[in-house]
């Protein structure tokens, strides 16, 4: 398993000519497969077009350098439809927004990993309010330009470190020790009454659930910066390009709706 900055910058060897193509300069994300398709190359003479090695050329990624069969291996993207449409998505994960499917925002992606034998997506580490985290590829559901969005069982199984994604029971699932809890359990309470808690959960008054959504919404985005204007459902602009946001612009946003309040946390930078 590989860091993506692990990745990038790495020189590629090519080993039957025994010389050094480019290097890594950037990774294709394809977001249908949660994979990895093609590494594209920096070369040190200025080229027209974007070349690229697809993955399943890719001998080996190791600590020094990632080694092809031959200089073949190469692909101008331009002649690869596929390939050029990925380019053009413009996925890169990095500082996207994690969002649950029901509208929750979690956090943000501060890096993601892969298999550096098949270029197979396996997490994300997510910078929540408090912590970071690892969210393992089988709990996305789709990857975006800007946002991500996993499925409502992912604040359930954060894992502790990355480490722990090459560690699963085979079908996705970790071992309780693993997991580190959204909320964790009194140390104090007894283990017994852990279940009746968390078959009381659903029972939660709808008004009390939302009003914790829309604090842990405000303590993720205020203070951060708007990098465009934000609209209101009527056209006026609610939040100006450059706004430090305040609590109460996050709470007018949220008070529009949720397409407005998902416009402004695509839009905003630390």
């Amino acid at each position: 398993m590989k860091k993506s900055t692990e990745v990038t910058n790495l020189p590629i060897i090519s080993i039957s000519e025994g010389n050094q193509i480019g290097t890594v300069k950037s990774l294709i994300i394809n977001p249908d497969k949660n994979s990895i398709d093609f590494l594209t190359i920096e070369q040190e003479d200025w080229q027209v077009s974007v070349k690229a090695i697809p993955f399943k050329k890719v001998i080996g990624v190791g600590e020094y350098a990632v080694t092809v069969e031959h200089e073949g291996a190469t692909i101008d993207l331009n002649e690869i439809p596929i390939a050029n449409q990925l380019l053009n998505k413009k996925i890169t994960l990095i500082e996207a927004r994690v969002m649950t499917r029901k509208g929750e925002m979690l956090g943000q992606v501060l890096e993601y990993f892969l298999n550096e034998d098949t270029g197979d997506l396996m997490g994300l580490l997510v910078k929540l309010p408090n912590r970071e985290v690892v969210i393992s590829i089988d709990h996305v559901i789709t990857l975006g330009k800007d946002l991500i969005i996993v499925n409502e069982h992912a604040k359930d199984a954060f894992l502790q470190k990355a480490e722990q994604l090459t560690q699963s029971d085979g079908d996705g699932t970790y071992s309780d020790d693993e997991i580190v809890q959204e909320e964790p359990v009194s140390q104090s309470q007894p283990v017994i009454d852990e279940p009746v808690q968390r078959e009381e959960e659903p029972k939660e008054n709808p008004s009390e659930k939302r009003e914790n959504l829309r604090k842990k919404q405000i303590e993720l985005l205020v203070g951060k910066k708007a990098t465009t204007n934000i609209y209101g459902n009527s056209g006026d602009l609610l939040i100006r390009t450059g706004t430090v946001l305040t609590e109460e612009d996050i709470k007018q946003a949220q008070e529009e709706g949720q397409s407005v309040f998902v416009e402004l946390s695509m839009n905003v930078s630390e």
